[in-house]
């Protein structure tokens, strides 16, 4: 059974993603921000990690930065629901960024079940077999 690691200071974001993995039959560790995400992280081993890029304490990409380096070998997917870059705006891409710091994957706040369960099998290495066939006719 997979372990994954979620850090999410959001409690009700956190608690979702949770939900959603136990009944997908993962091993869920969910910390509610950067510190108790290492000390798991010091105590734990993890398939994949879930980090939150924008926590109170832990600035922007610094978290992925960290995560990365502890856990070099674990795969770090990052998720943010901040605001983007676009061609309009001036504002950095947060995600491209956390790439560059050792993300394996991002995911944009909010996300489908279905787009989360994908990536995390792409870490994991293997097909999405748990969730749920996607029907194009719906939004």
């Amino acid at each position: 059974m997979p372990r994954i690691l979620v850090v999410d200071d959001d409690p009700m974001v956190g608690a979702t993603i949770e939900v959603l993995l136990l009944r997908q039959g993962f091993d869920v560790t969910l910390t509610d921000g950067g510190e108790s995400g290492l000390a798991a992280l010091e105590t734990q081993t993890f398939d994949v990690m879930l980090v939150d890029i924008f926590m109170p304490h832990m600035r922007g990409y610094e978290s992925i930065r960290i995560f990365h380096e502890r856990a070099p070998n674990v795969p770090l997917i990052a998720m943010s629901g901040y605001a983007f870059a676009s061609s309009a705006s001036p504002s950095p891409d947060f995600l491209r960024m956390a790439l560059e710091l050792g993300a394996t994957r991002c995911l944009r706040k909010p996300f489908t079940p279905d787009t989360l369960l994908t990536t995390i099998q792409e870490c994991l290495g293997r097909p999405n077999e748990s969730a749920p066939t996607k029907d194009k006719s719906s939004p």
